[in-house]
């Protein structure tokens, strides 16, 4: 493959993180097992064309069923017609993992924001109490006394 046949780009700007890349290449290889910068930097190499190898393929696929949007079907199909029919299931295993752990994601994103938030009559009170310092503010430093309200109110009024 030509080095501008990446999008326009050459090959130093079509890379992977090389930490990245170098750490998942140490846990995948027993603890007494040392890897060579060379052929680090040629596993590294061989990703960058095997994902461009199936990036293309799933593009001819999608473009195939007149998309224009490669899916994760589609990659599947490219795997199947590059000869890599034998480890669909797994990628499939693992795009599955993906989702799931996606979506624990979001509803824990979810729960933390919706926890965050106050009820109405914490809002009104919080409000309150917001009201009464910018008016203390104002008239000096003379505070209006409000009603009291212990569980949103943990300040002790000023004088």
């Amino acid at each position: 493959m030509d080095p501008m046949d990446i999008v326009g780009k050459s090959k130093e700007d079509a890379s992977l993180p090389k930490a990245t890349m170098t750490k998942i290449i140490k846990e995948m290889l027993p603890p007494d097992v040392r890897v060579a910068r060379d052929a680090q930097d040629l596993l590294i190499e061989c990703c960058v064309e095997f994902i461009n190898l199936v990036s293309s393929e799933s593009n001819d696929v999608c473009n195939k069923e007149d998309k224009r949007t490669i899916a994760p079907e589609h990659v599947l199909k490219a795997l199947q017609v590059l000869g890599f029919g034998e480890y669909i299931e797994e990628v499939y295993a693992a795009y599955e993992q993906h989702k799931y752990e996606t979506m624990q994601d979001t509803q824990r994103s979810v729960k933390w924001n919706s926890g965050a938030q106050m009820t109405e009559e914490e809002a009104a009170a919080e409000q309150q109490r917001m009201f009464a310092e910018a008016r203390a503010r104002m008239n000096g430093g003379v505070s209006v006394p409000q009603p009291e309200h212990p569980e949103t109110d943990q300040r002790s009024p000023q004088s």
